[in-house]
């Protein structure tokens, strides 16, 4: 299975930088994000960040992957806004939805997120 999480803000190269060193030091996710690149536009230095993908088996990691970017996202100032995409299942959540949940609210966020990403994740087995 792999999710691919893409941001929309201000800067959002460096938003999803932070956003994948977040998600690194979770212990179940470590080693399975990395940057999604394309080259560089003519006459520009580098590639250019555009998202990030998480490869992982079944087995609970959306809930991981849910619950680490509404906690990102809760620090985050301005308009910030991440899409996340498994296969055509699709799901956006913003800063500014965020901001200001109790627990049992960002549990609820969380659970919907997984409720719409997570189907068939049993069936998936690993990848």
């Amino acid at each position: 299975m792999a999710l691919l999480l893409m941001v929309d803000a201000e800067h959002p190269a460096e938003e999803l930088r932070e956003l994948h060193t977040w998600l690194g030091e979770e212990p179940e996710l470590r080693g399975r994000v990395r940057l999604v690149e394309s080259d560089p536009p003519p006459g520009a230095l580098g590639p250019v960040l555009e998202g990030l993908q998480i490869a992982f088996g079944a087995g609970g990691a959306v809930a991981t992957v849910a619950s680490v970017v509404i906690a990102w996202l809760g620090t985050r100032k301005g308009e910030v806004t991440v899409t996340v995409t498994r296969g055509s299942d699709e799901v956006q959540i913003s800063a500014k939805g965020i901001k200001g949940l109790d627990i049992a609210a960002a549990q609820g966020s969380t659970g919907h997120i997984v409720e719409v990403l997570g189907r068939g994740e049993a069936a998936d087995g690993d990848e």
